[in-house]
């Protein structure tokens, strides 16, 4: 049950820049649908939900213009994605308003949850380089 209350747009003009991981924490929590228009991106997203089976599992897939290719991130998920092209745009709707108290996120390079990103990193903003380790979180 996704109901759009919001969208969203991101451009990201250096390939090989990180943006994430984030997420929005309850009672706020976000489902969202994310879509590449323009460029390419390596898209990942990482099961943050206390009690479920999948906790901590990274599912991750290319979003291009040309695949025409969209993905839902129940809420719960955090979300980031690296550029494998200059200006990519992604585009986002949210099920929920966001809530600037309530977003959160952990480090892209967290050893426990072992994502790979399929580029060096070239660039990470200061906010999301200093992001906790999702196991010092209470959510985990």
């Amino acid at each position: 049950d996704f109901r759009p209350v919001q969208g969203n747009n991101s451009l990201t003009r250096v390939r090989g820049s990180v943006r994430g991981m984030h997420f929005q924490k309850a009672p706020k929590a976000d489902a969202k649908i994310v879509r590449c228009t323009a460029g390419r991106i390596h898209d990942v997203i990482v099961d943050v939900r206390p009690t479920s089976p999948t906790r901590g599992q990274v599912f991750a897939n290319e979003l291009a213009p040309s695949s025409v290719t969209m993905l839902y991130i129940p809420a719960g998920f955090a979300h980031g994605f690296q550029t494998l092209e200059d200006n990519s745009v992604v585009e986002y709707l949210m099920g929920v308003e966001y809530v600037e108290n309530l977003s959160d996120g952990f480090r892209h390079d967290d050893p426990v949850v072992g994502i790979r990103w399929p580029e060096p990193i070239t660039v990470l903003s200061p906010k999301d380089a200093t992001w906790p380790l999702l196991a010092d979180r209470k959510l985990w």
